[in-house]
């Protein structure tokens, strides 16, 4: 990589930088207030989590102890499937070898421990050192998160074949109901067992959308650079947390290095309301909870509808999406000219507008007749295809922005949009509501 001029001195220049300051002091006290502490010598920001998680991947494989064994052999990368597809996009643009592992039958977000055990043999067999595990903790694709038992399998084994636990952590804060859906951190569990430096914990700031609206809505928003009005459009920041051991800093200081010779740095107005969202001002926290309220609540008839017609779904628990499995129906579909999750995805888009994504997009094999369905589904999808929207709805930002969208107690049409989910369900599976 070819250092840049503005960060000529290295990632001592990058971390001096006031508005990264403020950022990284903003993300210590976030990560406090759920019980992990932190210094900012310990967090790594930069101008979205792809990019953050790219430079983590590529100091795990080039530093000893990381799990790369100095790339002495051609380096692997490990996730579950289904997952985020950026997750696997910034392996391979390091060159990394990706293998992906299926998911326990009760949550997404982890492998199967047992599975986990068996991909990283079948890698070292062929040459591989592999070197790193990324999960997801609160799983944005299922709707669901691991349980704390299960959890401490998945880190045990990682951490038994000598793996950096990546720790994804975004959507930690979506849970529909707190007090029913435990979310813990790979990161607490090692760190209790004394090995802290076998994870690093990433997170993408998926508050910014609400702190945005706040600012827009004239409400206060403080710390350098709050005055400059709209947030210019772009990727929401990432934050990393390393851990507070000699092989953490070293680790830590490497990713510092790495984000400095890209040019990571933020823009001081994306820098202000970063700081403004990890501080966690009272209105964010209540716009947050009763986002996740409404949305669990859209998420949860959704599922009635869609397992009444015999879809498999895991219960949804946070996040914005469910995860339907059609193989039981399978037969019924493929008289319909649907095999695959490609060909499922371009039916339910046809029928019910851009709300699917088929499985393949995640890892899943393609296959597989598994589809991702957004709980935004109320907000649009009862509309007939080809009518215009009416004045005062939301519209959606063009491609340099973000959507537009109204309170959660707003969203209209959602009995229709069960309904014609209903019905086009049990219309690809000629089957009845049961």
């Amino acid at each position: 990589m070819r250092r840049t001029d503005q960060v000529g001195g290295g990632g001592a220049e990058l971390l001096a930088v006031p508005s990264v300051t403020a950022v990284r002091t903003a993300a210590c006290g976030y990560w406090h207030r759920r019980g992990l502490p932190a210094d900012p010598p310990q967090v790594a920001v930069a101008p979205g989590a792809p990019l953050l998680l790219l430079a983590v991947l590529a100091a795990a494989a080039g530093a000893p102890g990381g799990g790369g064994e100095g790339l002495r052999a051609p380096g692997s990368v490990l996730l579950p499937h289904p997952c985020p597809p950026w997750h696997a996009a910034q392996a391979r643009q390091l060159g990394r070898t990706v293998h992906t592992v299926p998911v326990p039958a009760e949550c997404g977000g982890v492998p199967d421990p047992f599975a986990l055990l068996e991909a990283v043999r079948r890698s070292r067999e062929a040459g591989e050192v592999p070197h790193a595990l990324v999960l997801s903790v609160a799983d944005d694709i299922t709707g669901t998160a691991p349980p704390p038992e299960l959890l401490h399998e998945v880190c045990e084994a990682a951490v038994a074949e000598g793996l950096l636990i990546v720790s994804d952590e975004t959507w930690r804060d979506t849970s529909h109901d707190p007090h029913d859906t435990v979310v813990v951190s790979p990161a607490e569990m090692l760190t209790e067992a004394g090995r802290a430096d076998r994870v690093v914990v990433l997170a993408g700031l998926a508050a910014m959308d609400a702190v945005m609206d706040a600012v827009r809505d004239g409400a206060p928003v403080t710390g350098p650079g709050a005055a400059c009005g709209e947030v210019p459009p772009g990727p929401s920041p990432g934050i990393a947390r390393f851990a507070a051991t000699e092989r953490g800093r070293t680790f830590g200081e490497r990713v510092h290095h790495l984000l400095a010779e890209l040019g990571a740095g933020l823009s001081g107005p994306v820098a202000a309301v970063a700081a403004a969202t990890l501080r966690e001002p009272a209105e964010l926290v209540s716009r947050r909870a009763e986002a996740a309220r409404m949305r669990g609540e859209r998420a949860r008839a959704l599922h009635r509808v869609v397992t009444g017609t015999g879809a498999v779904c895991r219960p949804p628990r946070l996040g914005r999406h469910l995860y339907l499995d059609l193989d039981p129906v399978r037969p019924r579909l493929a008289a319909r000219g649907v095999t695959d999750a490609p060909r499922l995805e371009a039916e339910l888009v046809r029928r019910l507008g851009p709300y699917a994504q088929g499985g393949h997009r995640f890892g899943d094999d393609p296959g597989e007749l598994r589809v991702r369905l957004t709980t935004d589904l109320p907000a649009g999808a009862a509309r007939p295809a080809g009518q215009d929207r009416g004045a005062g709805e939301p519209v959606a930002a063009g491609a340099a922005g973000r959507s537009v969208r109204p309170h959660p107690q707003e969203w209209p049409g959602a009995p229709e949009t069960l309904t014609q989910v209903q019905s086009v369900l049990v219309d690809l599976t000629d089957g009845s509501c049961q």
